[in-house]
């Protein structure tokens, strides 16, 4: 099925960027398996918001081929040799751009070099590796909420009409200083908590919690000491749209607290 209308918007955890390689890994399997099992449809582009690019101002990459970038460190040396040579979106990113400005996001910044960071071009690489549709990455900002990154999202909305894939690309749980190598299949119950009162609080609408999740959720400071991974759920759920229902289309866990749950969020026809 080719591109039209999308009424899906997802977001993914992306974890580790040992999931571009690390077969044992049930979220590479979860990724590899897109096209055929979680969204047949073939988008016009993607729109792909990831943890890993922050800006004081919202900002849109716009390039003709986007570059790899190996924004990681010490890990084994294939990975720096791999490539997601995807053609870039400039006109997605002037489209991101203008309707980001109506909205009253004002200072809306075009890069015209930035490729995709690990957070969009691992996840992309097993999604969609012929690497032949157009991709554009969009800042976030730390100096925000969530609810302002929501409210991007919902600016963001008529994308959809327009054939563009949302993705936000983060982690459900993201405390690196928490990962414990020896958990073997255990989850530390604080991670556990926190991860399926997100899942609860999206199935069932609860979006003003979700936006507020530091007052609303259990443990939400040592589920996201930062919100840079958490963030681009808000995106993606905005886009959406209040009216959107929510579905938990992946669910795994690494090394005790990191969380592979993944959402996919439908407009009612």
């Amino acid at each position: 099925m080719s591109a039209g209308r999308i009424n899906e918007t997802f977001y993914i955890s992306h974890g580790s960027p040992l999931l571009a390689i690390d077969d044992s890994l049930p979220a590479r399997h979860f990724l590899k398996s897109w096209t055929h099992q979680i969204f047949q449809q073939k988008p016009k582009s993607v729109l792909i918001i990831s943890g890993h690019w922050e800006t004081y101002e919202p900002t849109v990459n716009a390039v003709d081929r986007v570059d790899t970038i190996y924004d990681f460190y010490g890990f084994p040396h294939s990975m720096y040799k791999l490539k997601y040579p995807a053609p870039g979106a400039p006109e997605l990113a002037k489209r991101v751009q203008e309707l980001l400005t109506t909205s009253g996001f004002r200072h809306v910044k075009v890069d015209k070099k930035r490729g995709l960071d690990h957070g969009a071009w691992i996840p992309l690489m097993l999604m969609y590796p012929q690497a032949n549709i157009p991709v554009c990455q969009l800042s976030l900002q730390m100096n925000k909420d969530a609810t302002y990154h929501y409210n991007m999202g919902r600016a963001l909305a008529p994308l959809k009409e327009e054939g563009v894939l949302i993705i936000g690309s983060g982690s459900a749980t993201h405390n690196l200083r928490s990962l414990d190598r020896n958990a073997g299949d255990e989850v530390v119950p604080w991670a556990a908590e926190f991860d399926k009162w997100l899942e609860d609080a999206l199935v069932s609408g609860r979006h003003e919690d979700v936006n507020n999740y530091l007052q609303k959720a259990p443990n939400a400071k040592k589920a996201h000491p930062s919100p840079d991974h958490f963030y681009p759920l808000h995106v993606a759920l905005g886009a959406a749209g209040e009216d959107a229902k929510a579905e938990l289309v992946h669910r795994s866990w690494s090394l005790g607290t990191f969380s592979y749950a993944s959402y996919k969020f439908t407009v009612p026809s």
